[in-house]
């Protein structure tokens, strides 16, 4: 057999190489050995990376892209399930797993011509029960050119093979308290109880003294509650306010009839709302925000912090939920596994820095401006806010649900036209007005142009520019007299003649610094001297307080000469927050350091040390040398000092010493702002930290009449502890001589 082999051996190699002898006429079979081989032209496709569409699957995931992951599913599997149980059946799980985030890899990997099997390790880090890792086998068929999922519920966990879900048991600790600076209450779980009225149920020997007790406790004017009861059918049911069991005890003794109590147990806010600007509410948490809470471990009925602290510092005040996490039959109902578990943790509570007298008559000063209002006080030397108001304002209380008057209070409060949930110190910008001609002056001075006693002689008109004749407020002062029948004789309704630089400011002369506005722009080549000046006083952006919303405001670079000289006195197209404002006022009087204001003085655990305590953060320094910044501080003292002064009327029987600026800003609408901008000097005499003060009344009048006298009103609460007189403007403390809408007392509706 062996020689049969080599025999046949030897007769193929013998024909092969005679067919390599070519000849004429006679084919070629193979080519020669000098030409070059043929190639074959087949192609081999390489099959899918099963690993890379495995990623992808997971990638999705982690992405939250439901949508993506459905659209890797295998047609068999895409006819098992729809997207919206697929989107469903992930988001449940990791629900209930309150699962922040999660990692994977891809192990290794099994291939046949149309499967794979790839095992991937997956780890949910959960908020509640610690990290959950798994090694999961997933199994993929190869449809068209492409890897798809044959998905099953054990992709997600292996325990929810077969239709298991997951369940968390929860344990929710109480909300935390927010207190002032010295630990009084502003919001506390509590027992609540709403007040209201059915007129036709008043005893009438009573009904004077339920009048001024209701009038007394939900701080309306007595006029007013009055009129809302007789002009109301006798069946109605007209809501008033919230109290406390004390305050619900004592109007129940007085068994006036028709006082309506409903007791409830809530996140009360003290004092219908006290500092509810910085403070915030609470409210459910809503459908578009349930599965970002529902992940961070909440059981997704809880009230959470919808704006002001409540909001900032919902991490705090909500405390750690604990909970145990199960497997469930969900047919039986019965429990298969429990997966983990973790204990609650206590909320902290967190200490502002707000003095609570000190913001309760702020708010009570300004509560009947209710076209618009705002006090920003400032520990001068810190940063720390001891009082912020608004004007609207509106009571937390009825963001509760529970609360009997919440339905038409919070009706009420969303329709409002004044935009009441707004903040006028934080979230509204104004033009400055005079106030704004401290930053004038202060580029002025740096400018090395104008120097303290350079003078200008302060006309009723300003004549630079030849748009129009510009004039002072002197000149209207003197138009309104002649108005009256009497004459231009009284320092308010003449000329101030000439001044220097420091009394241009004491008397706020218009002209004096257009002049500087028109000559720094059109004769130096210094249009951008007075923005930049704004800017490096922190104007134009945020201050950065961050526990409350605020909104920038806006200082631009003039482009012409009229821009320049309406940007000099704050108008045009300045816009400041009255918070920007108390915050450069300070630091003029603190020495030029710009402070970050902070409202929040410590975050307090139920044992053991702060988690947070109060620092000053200096922020920038004024762009002034000294000399200058005592020329600024000088003539701001004139401005309340001296007789031709433009706050002195209104402050010379102030006992503490004070600086500041009166502004009476053009609004573009009905009356002007009323602005008042200082500080104290009162430290060594008084032991207490002195404080700058902003204040702005919307469409009033001018801020000597109006702001100046609310400044006035702050520094005394603050060093006595009440107010020492009714300013000219008011009947009684925080109520006004002329009549206003209060917008307190909710519109009457029928008893529910």
């Amino acid at each position: 057999m062996k020689a049969f082999r080599w025999l046949n051996l030897f007769f193929i190699a013998s024909f092969l190489a005679a067919c390599s002898q070519t000849s004429i006429g006679v084919p070629q079979l193979f080519a020669s050995p000098t030409s070059p081989l043929p190639t074959a032209q087949a192609t081999i496709r390489p099959a899918p990376d099963a690993q890379a569409a495995v990623k992808a699957f997971l990638e999705a995931l982690k992405n939250g892209d439901y949508a993506g992951m459905y659209s890797m599913l295998s047609k068999a599997s895409q006819d098992s399930i729809t997207l919206e149980a697929f989107t469903a059946r992930y988001n449940d799980a990791l629900n209930n797993m309150s699962a922040s985030s999660l990692d994977y890899e891809t192990v290794s990997s099994l291939l046949s011509p149309y499967t794979a099997d790839v095992a991937f390790r997956i780890t949910y880090h959960t908020v509640l029960v610690g990290d959950i890792q798994r090694d999961i086998v997933m199994r993929l068929a190869l449809e068209g050119e492409q890897w798809k999922v044959q998905w099953q519920d054990g992709l997600i966990l292996p325990e929810l093979a077969g239709g298991n879900v997951l369940k968390m048991d929860y344990e929710v600790p109480a909300r935390g308290n927010i207190y002032d600076k010295d630990g009084l209450p502003i919001v506390a779980q509590s027992d609540a109880y709403a007040f209201g009225v059915i007129p036709g149920q008043i005893n009438e020997k009573t009904q004077e003294t339920l009048i001024a007790e209701l009038a007394n406790l939900c701080g309306y004017k007595r006029d007013d509650v009055e009129a809302t009861i007789l002009s109301a059918g006798p069946d109605w049911y007209l809501p008033m306010c919230e109290g406390t069991r004390e305050e619900a005890q004592r109007l129940l003794s007085i068994n006036p009839g028709g006082l309506v109590v409903s007791g409830y147990n809530s996140r009360y806010y003290f004092d219908q709302g006290l500092a509810s600007h910085v403070v915030g509410y609470t409210q459910l948490i809503n459908q578009e925000q349930l599965d970002k809470y529902r992940r961070l471990g909440y059981r997704g009925d809880e009230r959470v912090g919808q704006a002001g602290i409540e909001k900032w510092a919902e991490d705090y005040l909500a405390g750690k939920h604990g909970g145990s996490l199960y497997v469930i039959n969900p047919t039986t109902n019965q429990i298969i596994t429990r997966l983990g578990e973790s204990a609650p943790q206590p909320a902290d509570s967190v200490y502002l820095t707000l003095n609570k007298n000190l913001q309760y008559y702020a708010e009570q000063v300004i509560q009947e401006f209710t076209g618009g209002a705002a006090i920003v006080v400032l520990e001068r030397d810190t940063g720390r806010v001891l009082a912020m108001a608004s004007s609207p304002s509106y009571d937390a209380n009825l963001f509760d649900p529970t609360n009997a008057n919440s339905a038409d209070g919070l009706a009420n409060l969303m329709s409002s036209p004044n935009d009441p949930l707004v903040s006028r110190a934080t979230q509204s910008s104004f033009p400055l007005g005079s106030v704004f001609k401290v930053i004038t002056m202060s580029a002025a001075l740096e400018s090395g142009l104008y120097q303290k006693d350079t003078t200008y002689n302060c006309q009723y008109d300003f004549t630079e520019l030849s748009d129009q004749v510009r004039h002072d407020w002197t000149w209207q002062h003197c138009q309104d007299r002649l108005a009256s029948g009497r004459e231009c004789n009284t320092s308010d309704s003449l000329p101030s003649g000439n001044l220097t630089l420091q009394e241009g400011l004491m008397r706020s002369c218009n002209p004096y610094f257009w002049h500087i506005g028109n000559d720094l722009f059109s004769n130096w080549n210094r249009g951008s001297d007075i923005a930049n000046m704004a800017r490096a006083f922190g104007l134009g952006s945020p201050t950065g307080i961050e526990q409350v919303a605020e909104v920038p405001g806006q200082i631009t670079d003039p482009t012409d000469p009229v821009q320049a000289v309406n940007q000099a006195i704050g108008q045009g197209d300045v816009l400041v927050t009255p918070l920007q404002v108390a915050r450069f006022i300070a630091a003029v009087g603190n020495g030029g350091t710009l402070y970050r204001p902070q409202v929040v003085e410590k975050i307090q655990p139920i044992e053991g040390d702060p988690v947070y305590t109060f620092k000053p953060e200096p922020q920038a320094t004024l762009p002034l040398r000294k000399e200058n910044l005592q020329i600024l501080q000088e003539a701001l003292r004139m401005v309340v000092e001296n007789p031709r002064g433009t706050a002195n009327f209104r402050l010379r029987g102030l006992s503490v010493p004070v600086a500041g600026k009166t502004g009476t800003a053009e609004s573009g609408s009905g009356k002007p702002h009323a602005w008042f901008a200082g500080y104290t000097m009162n430290s060594e005499s008084s032991g207490l930290p002195d404080i700058a003060i902003a204040v702005i009344v919307e469409n009033i009048g001018e801020g000597s009449d109006y702001a100046a006298p609310i400044f006035q009103r702050m520094v005394q609460v603050y060093y006595t502890g009440t107010p020492q007189a009714i300013l000219w403007f008011e009947d009684t403390y925080g109520v006004l001589k002329t009549p206003t809408p209060i917008g307190g007392i909710p519109t009457k509706t029928p008893k529910p």
